[in-house]
């Protein structure tokens, strides 16, 4: 959803065999504190995520102490290319999921 009141809403869902095997419900807030990205994978508790970087269209969000993800990159490439990345230390070893994304018309689409 487009920024309204401080925070922007998102949802998510991976569908497998025509069944839905992941969803996530997120946040982007701005408080007193900073601005955090909220992430509740399956509807668990919530883990934050600080806003660290922002600048050339790409915005990072950081949590050190979560188990993986500990990092969250998106990417604005063009107006109709959005590039997300979820990185960090998994088992001792780097591991990285990339997440392209292209705009399309829903014209005609019922």
């Amino acid at each position: 959803m487009s920024p309204s009141g401080s925070m922007m809403l998102g949802t998510a869902r991976t569908i497998a065999n025509g069944k839905a095997v992941f969803f996530e419900f997120l946040q982007i807030v701005e408080t007193d504190s900073g601005i955090f990205y909220i992430a509740r994978p399956k509807g668990e508790t919530p883990t934050e995520f600080q806003l660290v970087s922002f600048q050339n269209n790409e915005v990072i969000f950081e949590q050190p102490a979560h188990d993986f993800p500990q990092r969250i990159i998106y990417r604005l490439d063009s107006p109709a290319h959005l590039f997300a990345r979820i990185e960090g230390i998994e088992n001792g070893t780097f591991r990285s999921v990339d997440y392209p994304m292209y705009k399309i018309s829903y014209e005609g689409v019922k």
